[in-house]
């Protein structure tokens, strides 16, 4: 089977989130043993409770919601989240935002700050941690440092996401969708179970063309009959799950999961902002013409731009528990490995100039477990984890030296990188410098980082209901990890300039190593007062934490002399959380409101220096926010729906924190907001309509540290459409759809690598998808 994603560009745009419509028709019988009393029920406190009664601040959907929206995928996802926002240029290279603190670096020597837990287990390595949501019980989000409840990356939040599990009886479901671009999906899952013994599976599969056309190869552009480069921006990904479940006692309960994801995407559309196409401009929103590199095969690793990832995940979960016990035992162990190779065009341009790929590859193992108790006013937990992971960034870098020269330092007066016309004129440069020696000097180097990471922690936590009305918790983490960072670069001589291209001093064929220890104390308490019985007050407090940094590299410090290590420990990022809120009903309205003030110490920020993302400590920073979640349940059939949320986070405006002070921390908005109706419409015994609009909204934001103008995006409003007909048992639907429906144009990106060399590029957000979408359940 062929794949290719590059798709997931639906807009980092901004959360709509549902409180009550987690109401909406549960997920055949999985998610009818998680919904009492009409009430969603979440385990984000590693037991079962109802939304309402948890005391931070969390979103919750389940399967059947997000079905019922539409949303397959984490960036649709962060349309309904308020203070979420997850960008995805690609699936290799997604950025998961929570109240501004963004998680996406690939460097294997740092950690996430947000943590993405899938079925239990800890999945943040950014080239890692994307996934497609198909069959899904429910989505969790959870904001906050939460260190006690998901770990050592939970250090502003998480998203957790869990799967459909095993249920009794039979089930299935089919679905397929076509739209404009070629779009083409189809998924579906299959349930037999018994009391006993069960087993579920679940597949989804897409595809769409790239909507920027790559005119590189065809007749006219500057290199007609090269590599037939595909149209970028595409999707091509398959997922597939396979759960088995086992009860070999009545008292205890083993799942098995098996998950595949995978893609085999065209190329992300990095169109430049300063060279033209053949024939072309620079708008993000026409033609581009990404040529690549004529030794991308050879060098690059493919000979195509795109992306070729494979991800693969082993589960077990085991839970004891006796009805007539207050003690329960939890063990969740890990394995995960994935490997990604991505080819891309730095430049954005048909120059030979910036031509990169990532190679990332990394394996994780991890283990949990935990005792459980409640009985009367005491609710507890404790337990440890034990986690290790390994993994390697590799980036080799292609380019012609008279083209890469000229084009970076101009060295010949009067010639141009690219012309007007979009003409490379610079390819000229190597034989004027090497006055007709010769034409073509190719080049090539390497960097690769590499790390290592073994922690574990003790954790416990502790409700007691000092009366029917208050609640109290308190808990604690204690961690001890062990880094280690390596470090490998290639950087030979060019031969016009006798120096390596890239800024980056060669390891002289070693690997540097470097290693570093760090433990400490995560504490949260909070407090729940039900002031009536529709209507919860919450207070929190809690401190997160993202561990140092061993960052490794190399320096020459003398011309011709050796290359040593060059190591700079970024000090550990310290958030402290402080928000509290409101959660309740009041008759057919439901919604929450919470408020939060955060504050940090050596904020850590991800600048792009020379085509290598580093970590830099930007100094003292600090967040205000207020999130809100409103539903309202107008009739049987009608429901209205709606979010928003106020983030202002920025780096204090302090004369210490240099040249990021008074910044705003990038990827996101101050504002965004989102709303939308689900209707139903009876018109017949056998059948009824419905539409499901929704819009979301944000205003502008950076897109990297320090803040440009240039590399930012202004308002962004977009509006998709969901409605067709059904039956009234909802096992036949019919259905039309369109994301994006006014075709606005934004971006999801700018600046990238190509803006370290002063020439930025700019990715554009996805236009108008339309299609229809038919669905058989049982």
């Amino acid at each position: 089977m062929r794949l290719s994603p590059r798709a997931g560009l639906l807009a980092a745009a901004l959360p709509f989130a549902t409180p009550a419509m987690a109401q909406a028709q549960p997920q055949a019988a999985a998610a009818d043993e998680l919904v009492f009393g009409g009430e969603i029920v979440v385990t984000a406190q590693k037991s079962e409770q109802r939304l309402v009664d948890v005391p931070v601040t969390i979103t919750a959907n389940t399967g059947a919601q997000l079905q019922r929206i539409g949303v397959t995928q984490f960036d649709q996802l962060s349309a309904f989240v308020p203070g979420l926002n997850i960008q995805e240029q690609s699936p290799n290279n997604p950025g998961f935002v929570i109240r501004g603190i963004t998680s996406d670096s690939g460097s294997a020597q740092e950690a996430a700050r947000v943590t993405v837990y899938y079925n239990g287990i800890d999945v943040s390595r950014s080239r890692g941690s994307y996934f497609d949501l198909f069959d899904i019980e429910r989505v969790e989000v959870v904001k906050g440092p939460q260190a006690t409840l998901f770990g050592t990356a939970a250090a502003i939040g998480a998203v957790s996401v869990i799967p459909a599990p095993v249920v009794e009886g039979v089930a299935g479901e089919a679905r397929g969708a076509i739209g404009n671009f070629g779009q083409r999906q189809l998924s579906g899952f299959l349930n037999g179970g018994g009391e006993t013994f069960g087993v579920r599976i679940a597949a989804a599969y897409k595809t769409r063309d790239g909507v920027v056309r790559n005119i590189a190869g065809e007749p006219g552009s500057q290199n007609p009959g090269g590599i037939d480069q595909r149209n970028l921006n595409g999707q091509d990904q398959a997922g597939f799950r396979a759960s088995v479940m086992l009860r070999p006692v009545p008292d205890l309960r083993l799942d098995l999961v098996f998950t595949y994801d995978g893609q085999r995407a065209p190329g992300t559309a990095f169109k430049s902002g300063t060279f033209r196409p053949t024939g072309g401009d620079t708008s993000p929103y026409t033609f581009a013409e990404l040529a690549g590199s004529p030794f991308s095969k050879e060098v690059l690793g493919a000979e195509k731009l795109g992306l070729t990832r494979n991800v693969y995940d082993v589960n077990l979960t085991a839970r004891f528990a006796r009805p007539d016990s207050p003690w329960s035992y939890t063990a969740i162990t890990g394995w995960r490995k994935f490997d990604s190779l991505e080819v891309f065009d730095a430049d954005g341009s048909q120059a030979w100039y910036l031509e990169f790929a990532e190679d990332a590859r990394g394996e994780q193992i991890s283990h949990e477990s935990r005792v459980n108790y409640a009985s009367g006013r005491l609710r507890a937990f404790a337990g440890f984890n034990v986690f290790h992971e390994s993994g390697t960034q590799a980036v080799p870098f292609s380019t012609e030296e008279g083209i890469y020269l000229q084009c970076a330092a101009r060295l010949i007066p009067g010639l141009p990188c690219v012309d007007a016309n979009g003409v490379v004129q610079a390819r000229n440069a190597t034989r004027i410098l090497t006055g007709g020696a010769v034409s073509v000097l190719p080049y090539r180097a390497l960097f690769r980082n590499g790390g290592e990471i073994t922690n574990w922690s003790l954790f416990a936590d502790v409700t007691y209901a000092v009366t029917d009305r208050l609640e109290l918790s308190a808990g604690l983490r204690y961690l001890r990890e062990t880094r280690q960072s390596s470090y490998f670069a290639d950087q030979p001589p060019s031969v016009i300039s006798r120096a390596p291209l890239l800024p980056f001093a060669s390891t002289d064929g070693q690997t540097f190593t470097a290693e570093g220890k760090n433990d400490a104390i995560l504490p949260r308490a909070n407090l729940l007062f039900r002031a009536t019985d529709d209507i919860n007050l919450y207070a929190t407090f809690g401190k997160g934490r993202r561990p140092p940094i061993v960052q490794l590299s190399a320096a020459r410090p003398r011309p011709g002399g050796p290359s040593v290590p060059l190591r700079r420990d970024v000090p550990a990022e310290i958030v402290w959380n402080y928000e509290g809120g409101v959660k309740g009903r009041f008759g057919p309205l439901s919604g929450t409101l919470g408020i939060f003030y955060q504050t940090y110490d050596n904020f850590q920020v991800t600048v792009n220096e020379g085509g290598q993302l580093v970590t830099r400590n930007a100094g003292s920073a600090s967040n205000f926010g207020v999130e809100t979640e409103l539903s309202w349940t107008a009739s049987r059939n009608l429901t209205l729906f709606g979010n928003a949320a106020y983030i202002d986070a920025a780096i204090d405006d302090k004369p210490e924190n240099g040249i990021f002070a008074g910044n705003r921390f990038r990827l996101q908005a101050k504002w965004q907001a989102s709303g939308g109706l689900d209707a139903r419409l009876p018109v017949s015994e056998q059948f009824q309509l419905f539409l499901t609009p929704t819009a979301t909204y944000q205003s502008s934001l950076f897109f990297e540290l320090p803040n440009r103008p240039l590399i930012s995006e202004g308002p962004v409003a977009l509006l998709n459409i969901r409605g067709g007909v059904e039956t009234r048992d909802g096992r036949w639907q019919l259905l039309g759809f369109a994301r994006n429906a006014l075709n606005k144009e934004y971006l999801i990106d700018a600046g990238n690598t190509g803006g370290a060399f002063g020439i930025p590029t700019f990715i554009r957000g996805l236009p108008a998808l339309y299609g229809a979408e038919l669905a058989f359940r049982f």
